[in-house]
């Protein structure tokens, strides 16, 4: 709150323990159910807290650096449940060795898991 003599009457009647513990326990709880942190936005003249409940979308990928031909990958693993290397040359329009290169990528930031061998390899989501 921004307000101390608010902050002092929501104490005194006891429905705050103190200032600021409920944000460090609700991004614990995110973390713990492998959810992206909270987000935090002061706007219209208010504050505003955002939960995701997929860390998968557009925006967070964004944010982790993640390339438009890996965002699509990972909406196409969303929607169908895996990907192949084929399917990753189709959608995008790349050589094999971009492929290679952009799903390494996505396995390397733990987004996506290699199952299966040999030519048999396909990627799900973690």
């Amino acid at each position: 709150m921004r307000n101390p003599l608010v902050d002092k009457v929501f104490y005194l009647a006891g429905y705050i323990e103190q200032y600021g513990s409920g944000t460090v326990r609700m991004v614990e709880w995110m973390k713990e159910a492998s959810l992206p942190e909270p987000e935090y936005k002061e706007e219209l003249g208010g504050f505003s807290v955002y939960f995701y409940k997929d860390v998968y979308i557009e925006e967070n990928l964004r944010k982790m650096e993640v390339n438009e031909r890996q965002i699509k990958a990972v909406m196409y693993v969303k929607e169908k449940g895996r990907i192949t290397n084929r399917e990753y040359r189709e959608l995008n329009r790349v050589s094999d060795e971009s492929a290679r290169i952009d799903l390494s990528l996505l396995v390397k930031m733990e987004i996506l898991v290699p199952k299966g061998s040999g030519r048999s390899v396909h990627y799900i989501l973690k």
